[in-house]
């Protein structure tokens, strides 16, 4: 105690202390988990608090670049995540009309030795079980489910997230990191439903004997045709292929998860090449999700109230970006949080304008790439054909230095923050 401090004052000051220190989190994703783990390394409490009933992540495969790896190891999970992963020898774009190649990136030696780390591929839930596998480690990390997040209150000294059952959490920051649909975000900025792209997204898992022969490839292979393309890569120490077809078919009303008949799926690609088709064919159990995103946006702040992830910059999946971002962000939140500890308002904001522009570039790439690269027909199609395939490799990582260079990626950076602030 202080010379001359009341004594009955000292469990007020330590109750103050330990809310200042005390950071909730809306949201149990990826995303989440990545920011927990992150502000846990840096003294902070964190209570995580997850809509549905048990944790999880919906879907199948997951694409990793290095700079996934970089916040995997920030993060202290590295070792973990480098062993469920599956490493991929070359990125392939094939044409779905034709089925004649186009281009390939070589994922080997030269291109870990230029970004620092591999690309691997990944099942979605193996990936969301390491980081709830590090969280419930973790004793500052309080996991909770079935707890929804509807909206939430501040003042100048505290911040509250208001559940659908009328109970509230108090900390001293709230991130929502509650996915394109997100509660947090409609008070944030307001900005109504997420844009309907009239993409749809078609899912299957093929167990890997399953897979014709001739397509089992270590490679993370994209068939590019006329309004749709087809994606396969191996999954799950090979156990299975993930396998993602898209079509620009114009939906225009959100659809999550819906399951649907092979026929569907096969009548969508009916267009392409029968080898493309014959991929189609082996999948089964079909689900679909017609794809949403959202503009970029100036501000993802109200006091000491963020967004992260989906939240903040919702993604379409043609940059095989939108996980890695989340992640990135859980890095770039801890190091601003822990950089101002005294002041989350303005390590809010110091997070915000170190990820703005970033996550704003993927978004709209994302979108360019769909409509420009995967789905054009006729001379577009011949010309992209011609222009990727005249690339060296050293062209392409040139390229792709923007998205994995370390100068350019917080998580790529994280590498060298490994000591707390």
């Amino acid at each position: 105690m202080s010379r001359g401090q009341p004594q009955y004052l000292e469990p007020v000051k330590e109750e103050m202390m330990q809310k200042a220190k005390s950071i909730i989190i809306a949201g149990g994703g990826i995303g989440g988990l990545s920011a927990a783990v992150g502000l846990s390394k840096h003294g902070f409490k964190v209570t995580v608090l997850e809509r549905a009933p048990v944790l999880g992540e919906i879907g199948a495969g997951l694409q990793l670049g290095p700079n996934a790896f970089h916040a995997f190891d920030y993060l202290g999970i590295g070792d973990d995540a480098r062993r469920m992963a599956v490493y991929v020898d070359k990125l392939r774009l094939i044409d779905a009309t034709t089925a004649e190649d186009v281009a390939e990136i070589d994922l080997g030696e030269a291109f870990r030795n230029r970004f620092r780390n591999p690309y691997a591929v990944a099942h979605r839930g193996d990936l969301h079980g390491v980081y709830v596998r590090a969280c419930r480690s973790n004793p500052s990390i309080d996991l909770r489910t079935g707890c929804n997040v509807i909206g939430y209150e501040q003042d100048g000294s505290s911040v509250r997230a208001i559940l659908e059952t009328g109970e509230s959490v108090e900390g001293a920051i709230l991130i929502g990191a509650d996915g394109l649909w997100s509660n947090i975000r409609n008070k944030v900025v307001g900005d109504g439903a997420p844009r309907v792209t009239g993409h749809t997204t078609y899912r299957s898992v093929i167990p890997t004997d399953q897979m014709p022969e001739d397509l089992r490839w270590n490679a993370a292979t994209l068939w590019a045709g006329p309004k749709c393309h087809i994606v396969h890569y191996p999954l799950s120490g090979w156990k299975t292929f993930n396998l993602v077809v898209t079509c620009h078919n114009d939906a225009s009303a959100p659809v999550s998860g819906l399951p649907v008949a092979d026929r569907e799926v096969l009548e969508a690609f009916s267009h392409v090449h029968p080898r493309a088709q014959s991929i189609i064919r082996h999948g089964q159990n079909w689900k679909l999700w017609v794809l949403c995103d959202r503009d970029p946006v100036d501000t993802w702040i109200d006091g000491r109230v963020a967004l992260l992830g989906d939240a903040a910059h919702p993604t379409l999946q043609y940059l095989a970006q939108g996980a890695c971002m989340a992640m990135e962000d859980g890095v770039a939140l801890s190091l601003e949080v822990a950089a101002r500890p005294e002041d989350p308002e303005s390590a809010l904001l110091a997070y915000q304008n170190r990820r703005r522009v970033r996550t704003a570039r993927i978004q709209l790439t994302s979108r360019a790439i769909g409509d420009h690269i995967y789905h054009p027909a006729g001379v577009h199609a011949a010309l992209r054909n011609s222009i990727m395939s005249a690339k060296s490799q050293e062209e392409w990582y040139d390229a792709l230095d923007w998205l994995y260079g370390a100068q350019h990626s917080d998580a790529a950076a994280a590498a060298s923050f490994l000591e707390p602030v």
